[in-house]
């Protein structure tokens, strides 16, 4: 696929047309394509990143926003088959993870090209994911998000936000919330696991339970800062271990849950 196509779901800001090999970022609930631009501009030589941009939001507002994980995922894994002239990784954070292990299941049960890798961020694994019923009390949903950081406080203060974002809030929580996922190994490719060591929403042992989603290998890495890590702190660590696992030399070896290396 050339990025010049018109494609509703992807959003490419940095064209890269000789690259070797692709990164999907798969946002977060509540997020938007370019939240995701630095990610996608700090990527080595040779990778071209592309975001996903969801329904509801930024340049794609005058549309309804999607509320089930199936919804969301038929359509948006049509699209991504349209990038089967490279090799792909996908990079799903906190809902985006969900929607990423989605579509990759997806591909492969059609008979499409799945990533090469699936790196999640800042989601619990299937088997340690747990209903949740926050979109339907607008001030819990809105803490939620208060707490967790995504968005500068002075921006949540501004007039008008909190009625503005609550419609894509409350469609992205109700999916999420009421998403369940399957907890057998319903994957064959590797799987990066990437989550904030001070983030209330997942811990390590949460983290480590996605290597019960896939029959391949499994790493787990830690860094520092809460559920939005890799916006700061930690963005240029991110971005300096996405570089060397992009390039098949990991810049420092992963720990699993007790502190030990795993290689």
């Amino acid at each position: 696929m050339s990025t010049d196509v018109p494609n509703p779901w992807l959003r490419g800001y940095f064209p890269r047309p000789s690259a070797a090999r692709r990164v999907v970022f798969f946002p977060h609930g509540g997020g938007s394509a370019s939240f995701y631009r630095p990610l996608a501009r700090d990527l080595p030589d040779g990778v071209e990143g592309m975001v996903v941009q969801y329904p509801g939001r930024e340049d794609r507002i005058g549309e309804p926003c999607c509320t089930d994980m199936p919804g969301l995922v038929e359509p948006l894994a049509k699209a991504l088959t349209q990038l089967d002239d490279k090799p792909m990784w996908f990079f799903g954070h906190s809902m985006g993870a969900s929607v990423a292990h989605e579509v990759t299941r997806l591909l492969g049960t059609a008979g499409e090209a799945p990533p090469e890798r699936l790196v999640v961020s800042g989601r619990p694994g299937p088997a340690r994911q747990r209903p949740d019923d926050k979109h339907l009390d607008d001030e819990r949903l809105w803490a939620d998000v208060c707490q967790l950081g995504g968005t500068n406080a002075w921006l949540l203060q501004m007039p008008g936000l909190r009625e503005m974002t609550l419609p894509v809030l409350r469609a992205d929580y109700r999916l999420v919330g009421t998403y369940r996922a399957g907890t057998g190994r319903d994957l064959s490719v590797p799987v990066s696991v990437c989550y904030g060591t001070e983030d209330p929403e997942v811990d390590a042992v949460d983290a480590a339970a996605w290597s019960r989603a896939t029959s391949a290998h499994t790493d787990l890495t830690a860094f520092p800062g809460g559920h939005f890590y890799l916006r700061e702190p930690a963005q240029s660590e991110l971005t300096h271990w996405l570089t060397g696992r992009l390039h098949d030399r990991p810049q420092h070896a992963p720990t699993d849950p007790a502190g030990r290396n795993r290689g």
